[in-house]
């Protein structure tokens, strides 16, 4: 049903799974003397951040907030709000943010500020996609999972109007779609 909305499937299901059993190893070596602060941004983080967190063998603290910029638009709307901030103090430790997407970067530029003025001790991201052709700020993932190009893709925990997130792969959205257009 979902798959007829899918023009191109852009990473599988197994790619996506070998992906962050690479980055939790990685993480699990480069943290393996702290005890850091994980911190998905939802929703779109949610799945990854599960499947990551799985593969990462160290001790970590997880806690979730919901950030937003972009609402029902195909585009940013360079607005940020937090809906629901963190349970856990930040200050003094080790943060990794992990996200589904880096695209405009604003909403994470928003969240490394927030967290420098909480007094976090180190501040990583890292994300599954980047998308650095709809940067719109100097930032930069310290772990990438995979570059994206500039298409619109949903799945894994990336939406287009709240649909799409179950989708177990990274797929492209037909235009059609979001542009209203009958095919």
């Amino acid at each position: 049903m979902l798959q007829k909305d899918i023009e191109e499937v852009l990473i599988s299901e197994e790619s996506l799974q070998a992906k962050a059993r690479e980055l939790g190893e990685v993480l699990a070596r480069d943290y393996q003397d702290k005890y850091p602060l994980a911190i998905g941004v939802l929703k779109g983080a949610m799945p990854f951040m599960g499947d990551l967190m799985k593969r990462m063998d160290s001790y970590v603290e997880m806690d979730f907030m919901d950030v937003s910029s972009y609402g029902n638009a195909t585009v940013s709307s360079g607005e940020v709000k937090i809906v629901k901030d963190l349970n856990t103090s930040v200050e003094g430790r080790d943060l990794l943010i992990i996200e589904d997407i880096i695209d405009s970067g604003l909403t994470l530029s928003y969240l490394v500020d927030l967290f420098k003025y909480r007094k976090a001790k180190s501040i990583k991201i890292v994300t599954l996609l980047d998308k650095p052709s709809g940067r719109k700020v100097d930032l930069k993932a310290d772990y990438i999972g995979f570059e994206v190009p500039d298409a619109f893709v949903v799945g894994y925990g990336l939406d287009y109007a709240e649909k799409y997130r179950n989708l177990p792969y990274i797929g492209i959205l037909k235009p059609s779609v979001y542009s209203g257009e009958q095919e």
